[in-house]
């Protein structure tokens, strides 16, 4: 059975003896991101894994699109949507613009951009 197999099957692929490798431990052990940081990491890869997060930012990826507009092509209230875009908006990863009545959204960055299209071409190979 390859490795590759043994992945697919979810099986634990693991050293089978403990041997550390000072070399590399010295290396990188400095390299690694704080605790604070990877938190914060954790946290938009948390925000980012919700259904009708995703669906939101692919729509914003799209173009910018008012609350009204999202809740109808999502399939949601507007107070659903607007509790979502909430969340989105905490991670900086929505920005939003007044325009009368009316509140449009898009996505933060070009950075915000960037990590969709990415994730994307992920899934999609």
């Amino acid at each position: 059975m390859t490795s590759n197999k043994r992945h697919e099957n979810n099986e634990n692929i693991s050293c089978e003896v403990v041997c550390t490798h000072p070399d590399v431990i010295r290396a990188y052990a400095h390299q690694l991101l704080s605790l604070d940081r990877a938190t914060k990491l954790a946290d938009l890869f948390k925000t980012l894994g919700d259904p009708t997060r995703v669906r939101i930012m692919d729509a914003l990826a799209k173009a910018e699109v008012c609350v009204c507009d999202l809740a109808e092509l999502l399939g949601l209230s507007q107070s659903a949507t607007s509790h979502q875009l909430r969340v989105l908006r905490s991670s900086n990863l929505v920005k939003y613009r007044r325009e009368g009545k009316m509140v449009y959204y898009s996505l933060h960055d070009n950075h915000v951009q960037e990590l969709y299209r990415q994730g994307l071409e992920h899934i999609d190979e």
